[in-house]
């Protein structure tokens, strides 16, 4: 699968601070995509000790959830562990399992922040970019900002707001379970990417996207190869 070639990935935590404040410039929030027919969720993992990141990209059918293509990687990276600068530490493994899809979907959800980061450039502003696709964030955990506490119930929410600005949503997904974080990576508009994480939630807090991409990464944690075997690269020399 294709991918933009946006910058070198050999750099320092300073330079890549200014790559993000470089290519937040780049980012369209204001744009309505078409429906989308595919959603391929992104899961990047490591150990903090160790060198190797596993990543795993999952496509599915919008209207069923099925799966329709998956690709894994395992890649030896030394940029270091910096809050605020993960995409640079997992994003080149994301791209070298995105390299084996076959199926390129309509748009892609990453367990990460987008809009919602201190530079207003998260994993999936970065990913949205390289990957060339409307991309769409679902964190966890809150990261910066504040907000109010949504209801209970799936479709409930409430906005992330700093320094006056609304960089995200706080959304209930299933029925008395804590909220996740959605934000716009890239080419979507906030409703959307909060419709669409809505979407692709069912019977778990996570969209189906991100829960199967993590799965797909535990199982090259844990050695098990599910298509063909990952390939070991190493970056950063």
């Amino acid at each position: 699968m294709e991918y933009e070639d946006l910058h070198s990935w050999d750099m320092s935590p300073k330079e890549a601070m200014e790559i993000q404040r470089n290519l937040r410039d780049r980012l369209q929030l204001d744009v309505e995509p078409p429906p989308f027919k595919t959603v391929a969720g992104v899961d990047v993992s490591y150990d903090k000790g160790s060198s190797d990141v596993y990543a795993g990209v999952v496509v599915l059918d919008c209207g069923t959830l099925e799966k329709v293509d998956q690709a894994g990687a395992v890649v030896s990276v030394s940029f270091p562990y910096v809050p605020g600068l993960l995409s640079f530490r997992e994003t080149p493994a994301a791209i070298e399992a995105w390299k084996k899809l076959v199926k390129k979907p309509d748009c892609v959800v990453c367990d990460g922040h987008g809009y919602s980061h201190p530079r207003r450039f998260g994993l999936a502003c970065h990913i949205g970019l390289v990957f060339d696709l409307p991309a769409i964030g679902c964190a966890k955990s809150r990261l910066i900002g504040e907000h109010a506490a949504p209801g209970p119930e799936k479709g409930s929410l409430e906005y992330l707001m700093d320094s006056g600005e609304v960089i995200g949503a706080v959304v209930t997904t299933k029925d008395n379970t804590s909220p996740v974080y959605a934000s716009q990576g890239d080419r979507v508009t906030l409703d959307r990417a909060v419709k669409t994480v809505l979407d692709c939630c069912t019977d778990y807090r996570i969209p189906e996207p991100t829960r199967q991409a993590h799965l797909l990464v535990n199982q090259l944690r844990r050695g098990e190869v599910p298509q063909d075997e990952p390939e070991q690269q190493t970056l950063f020399g």
